[in-house]
């Protein structure tokens, strides 16, 4: 298996540009599948999440082709099979969205337990109440999740926790349902924003979006549309995060600030300097940050997948740090590895409190099975003395297009192995 190593003890400089956003475009991938007709959407990422979708869309006999980097053609208009294989679903989490697909499309789906990062028990219950109360029959069988639709009709359904993907799922549902749809206290992502843009092009009826609220007309059918995804603000979030924690400066292009505004808040409040330039963002990291207190909270809260890339920053700040995890309760993961680096930190339950070090020093360390805890130990070697070797970097792989790249183009010392 690959490895990354990493010399640390270099700041960055330079410019870097965003790829597209991975949790959005595996939500318009589904929702590019429920139409008859061809879609193109431009700005896709290419990271294993993405590449792994697009296999379990073709299964179920989606036309998918290849046109240039970033951009694909996606055609559902032949997509017959309800069944998506176990092998491909275990490994990701929003493989799942292929049940309200394939339950709008097809009226029946039988989709196995959802795989995806280990950062706590993210059951499908949610979702699997949405769908009923869309009139869904549900059942549990040898590992699938079976579905019938009756067929599905609007309704008001109330979602849990503001939960993301049972947002995207009942929308994908709903948008083929007879009748009206409301969503009550749905995820307000910019990514879900972005769903509902692309569906709207396709003609569905969606309104409310971005809010707590939203309302879904179900029609009988949609067509292709042409759709950009919008820019990766959790990449754009952890390249910022890498200019304050090595002290760097650098330019990071194709963003939309607004939709990170308390991310920048905080990071502010470390000592950073941040400039906004329409789509560009000027970060300056300080010669040391200052320690600062989060909370993860749904958005536009501190997102939790920012979180251990903000812990890692923490490790060599001025002073006590104290991060509170309320959305997934095992995200701590990654703590233990810092410690093997010289982090000193103290885990108990949804709190880490953060005593920032004079210094870390390089050691093999093991990213988790999770893309975010992966890509904090990535950071935490750049600034770490000597040489860090992470191991199982495949599940940075999943949510990151070669990010080594794009840190050795900014001037890290970070290279592939294997």
């Amino acid at each position: 298996m690959a490895i990354f190593s990493v010399i640390g003890g270099r700041q960055l400089h330079g410019k870097v540009r965003l790829d597209g956003s991975k949790n959005s475009a595996l939500a318009i991938l589904a929702g590019s599948a429920l139409g008859c007709g061809k879609s193109i959407l431009h700005n896709v990422p290419d990271n294993t999440d993405v590449r792994i979708f697009c296999e379990i869309l073709s299964e179920l006999g989606v036309s998918i082709r290849f046109i240039r980097p970033g951009v694909y053609e996606i055609d559902g208009s032949y997509m017959a099979c309800c069944r998506p294989s176990y092998e491909k679903v275990r490994r990701l989490r929003a493989s799942f969205y292929t049940a309200g697909l394939l339950l709008a499309r097809l009226g029946t789906a039988e989709v196995p337990f959802p795989g995806g990062d280990a950062i706590g028990a993210r059951g499908v219950n949610f979702h699997l109440d949405g769908f009923r109360a869309l009139g869904a029959d549900v059942a549990i069988e040898h590992g699938y999740i079976k579905l019938k639709a009756n067929p599905l009709k609007g309704t008001s359904f109330y979602i849990g926790k503001a939960s993301h993907g049972t947002t995207v799922n009942i929308m994908l549902a709903a948008c083929l349902a007879e009748g009206t749809t409301i969503l009550e206290n749905s995820a307000r992502d910019p990514e879900i924003v972005d769903l509902a843009v692309f569906l709207n092009s396709m003609g569905a009826r969606i309104r409310g979006a971005g809010t707590s609220t939203i309302k879904i007309e179900g029609v009988t059918q949609l067509h292709g549309a042409i759709h950009e995804v919008i820019p990766d603000r959790l990449e754009a979030g952890t390249l910022a995060i890498a200019a304050a924690i090595t002290g760097g400066e650098i330019t990071i292009s194709n963003a939309i600030p607004e939709h990170l505004r308390t991310v920048l808040m905080d990071l502010r409040a470390t000592g950073t300097e941040i400039n906004e330039y329409g789509s560009v963002l000027h970060v300056c990291g300080p010669d040391r940050c200052k320690a600062s207190d989060i909370e993860t909270l749904a958005y536009p809260g501190f997102p939790t997948d920012l979180q251990p890339q903000y812990v890692a920053m923490m490790t060599k700040a001025d002073g006590i740090s104290t991060i509170v995890e309320t959305r997934f309760e095992s995200r701590f993961g990654y703590v233990g590895e810092l410690r093997r680096m010289g982090a000193e930190l103290q885990a108990d339950r949804d709190t880490v409190i953060v005593r920032g070090v004079n210094r870390l020093t390089g050691a093999p360390v093991e990213a988790p099975r999770d893309i975010r805890g992966g890509v904090a130990l990535l950071l935490a070697g750049l600034i770490a003395e000597g040489e860090t070797r992470i191991h199982c970097i495949e599940y940075i792989d999943r949510g990151y297009n070669r990010i080594e790249e794009k840190l050795a183009s900014l001037g890290g010392i970070v290279k592939r192995i294997g």
